[in-house]
């Protein structure tokens, strides 16, 4: 069967691979029927995502049915929808033991470390695929997606009525945005793209938006909207270590930072300010298995409604030809999928 691999930066190539046998016990064999494009996969193709190895099979964000189930396997069925928990943690690390499974010693994540989901099959350990009865595949892919952003919101433990900033308005930043509006916090978008901001604020229904033009402006709209408090809490889901390094200025006395985005870059700030303010900076790193549960149930009750992201598609047969355009801002883009049947 045919996998499309990225062999190198800015290097995809279809290639043949084995089909898989029968699960082994705990494990479950999986066809893969959509896969998202996210601002990592764009980092793996432009080599500027530092913990990508190549040559990758990448698709991490991934709508699948079970076909088969090793033995052992009682959480999914043959024939169920699922969504997978792409991070492939050991279960045996300190980091696992206390619950940490997100950010597992030895993490190995598919499409990143391993070979991901831009194939027609491949086994997964059964415990990472999670259910549902009533999404579609399309939004199945999406469920990772939204886990980004609500691990990210949960670190920042925003309060009912606080003022939450999110730089960046791509897929993770919109994630964000969800879950911020869900907590009671009154959410400002900060963006160089006018057409994300518009998308925020008509369809996303975000309290303000701020487009950034880097001269300062931003710094006094946020002054304005907060009357002068600025943000409670500021999450920066850029991956541009010059945003990263300035972020800090938009918070308040007591505020919190959360990186969700990543750079290979260098991250700086002076101290004086991040000290009087008594800041506190918080990474967040993929998502935790309750997570998934509870994006699959919002999203089954409406309280989530990802079609108006889903901007562009593209066949199994032509993503690596339409790959290198989505990368270019006038193309639109706010999330890609991929379809495999």
């Amino acid at each position: 069967m045919q996998a499309i691999q990225l062999e190198k930066p800015q290097a995809f190539r279809y290639i043949e691979v084995p089909e898989p046998s029968a699960p082994a016990p705990g494990d479950a064999l999986v066809r893969v029927h959509r896969v998202g494009i996210c601002g990592t996969d764009y980092g793996g193709f432009l080599g500027k995502m530092p913990f990508y190895s190549y040559p990758r099979i990448p698709g991490h964000e991934l709508g699948v049915e079970v076909l088969a189930v090793g033995e052992g396997v009682t959480n999914v069925a043959p024939g169920e929808r699922c969504s997978i928990e792409p991070y492939l943690n050991c279960q045996h690390c300190y980091s696992c033991r206390r619950g940490h499974t997100n950010c597992c010693e030895t993490n190995q994540t598919l499409g990143v470390h391993c070979d991901g989901g831009l194939r027609p099959l491949f086994h997964i350990p059964a415990r990472k695929l999670h259910a549902s009865g009533s999404l579609s595949y399309e939004q199945l892919a999406l469920v990772e997606t939204l886990a980004i952003g609500c691990h990210a919101v949960n670190r920042g433990k925003p309060n009912p009525g606080e003022h939450v900033l999110v730089i960046g308005a791509g897929p993770i930043g919109l994630s964000a945005i969800e879950f911020v509006k869900l907590s009671g916090a009154r959410s400002i978008v900060i963006d160089v793209n006018a057409q994300r901001l518009e998308f925020c604020k008509k369809v996303m229904g975000v309290d303000h938006v701020i487009q950034a033009h880097g001269d300062g402006s931003e710094l006094k709209a946020l002054e304005e909207i907060t009357e002068g408090q600025l943000a409670d809490v500021v999450i920066d889901a850029t991956g541009s270590n010059k945003s990263m390094s300035h972020a800090y200025n938009y918070l308040t006395f007591g505020g919190r930072l959360v990186f969700v985005g990543i750079t290979q870059q260098e991250v700086s700030f002076t101290h004086p300010l991040m000290h009087r303010r008594e800041m506190t900076f918080l990474a967040s790193r993929n998502a935790l298995p309750g997570d998934f549960t509870r994006i699959i149930q919002l999203i089954e009750t409406g309280s989530i409604d990802t079609r108006p992201w889903i901007t562009h598609h593209a066949s199994f047969g032509e993503m690596v030809d339409a790959f290198p355009t989505w990368l270019k801002p006038e193309s639109g883009v706010l999330k890609a999928v991929v379809t495999l049947d």
